[in-house]
């Protein structure tokens, strides 16, 4: 067994954790889950979990259901918003132990593993845009946002501002570093920026980040909505991201005296 599995395995004992989210992501960016219990997890480092991935959206035809999640022990981190519940991200393989070619997270280590053999490491920096309301949507009727405010806005007490502090508070007790945060452009519109990490790193963070975005909302009797454009009149949420490819320490994009400072690899 891995060093790093024999340590989750160590920490579910350590800290009384009774129940175990295996994490994965469907084609359209939705998070899927599935509990074990800590009993189970030797088996499923080993072998996996079964499911019908018939029943996932891109996953898999009816005639060839039968799919793996096999969870990472390096993306284990315990959920602060649940009392003894853990988490790990995996990768979805088919029966015979092959990956699947379905699964995102795998796209995006093949492409990491191309870019590996050159030389190469990128690493990507997100700036996430949401909104947070009163209340989910209705059909027919606008959202009403928790505040007025505008892009840099200061407010004292204000609802958004204690928001912002709890979840970038439960971010980093999960391993996820936050860089800014401040309020956007639109009334009710928030904005957190993420610290820069490799490009599976990020992918897995925004994916906690999203759900602890959700979580934080509900504990507040306030909802969290990444869709794009709730108002007309107002602008919309998007997620800047800064992307860079390094060889070494060296920064692959710079070439200095070039037009725009841009190397020809950039």
């Amino acid at each position: 067994m891995e060093k790093q599995q024999e340590f989750v395995l160590r920490t579910l004992e350590e800290r009384d954790i009774r129940f175990v989210r295996l994490w994965f992501t469907d084609v359209l960016g939705y998070l899927k889950s599935v509990a074990v219990a800590p009993a189970e997890l030797e088996n499923a480092f080993e072998e996996g979990i079964g499911f019908d991935g018939s029943a996932i959206e891109g996953f898999a035809r009816v005639y060839e259901a039968d799919m793996l999640a096999k969870p990472d022990p390096s993306t284990f981190q315990v959920l602060p918003w649940r009392g003894g519940t853990a988490r790990m991200f995996c990768d979805i393989t088919m029966p015979d132990g092959s990956p699947s070619y379905a699964d995102p997270r795998y796209v995006l280590k093949r492409t990491l593993r191309r870019a590996a053999d050159l030389g190469l490491t990128f690493y990507a920096h997100p700036e996430v845009e949401f909104f947070v309301f009163n209340e989910p949507p209705e059909p027919g009727k606008e959202p009403v946002p928790v505040d007025a405010s505008g892009f840099f806005d200061h407010t004292s007490h204000g609802v958004a501002q204690d928001f912002r502090r709890d979840a970038i508070t439960m971010l980093e007790e999960m391993s996820i570093s936050v860089e800014f945060s401040h309020h956007e452009n639109a009334p009710g519109q928030q904005e957190i920026d993420l610290r820069y990490a490799d490009a599976l790193a990020t992918s897995d963070n925004l994916m906690t980040f999203r759900a602890v975005v959700k979580e934080v909302a509900l504990s507040q009797e306030l909802y969290a909505s990444f869709m794009p454009k709730p108002f007309t009149d107002h602008p919309g949420s998007g997620m800047h991201t800064h992307v860079s490819l390094f060889e070494g320490d060296r920064n692959v994009f710079f070439e200095a005296g070039a037009e725009y400072q841009l190397s020809k690899t950039g």
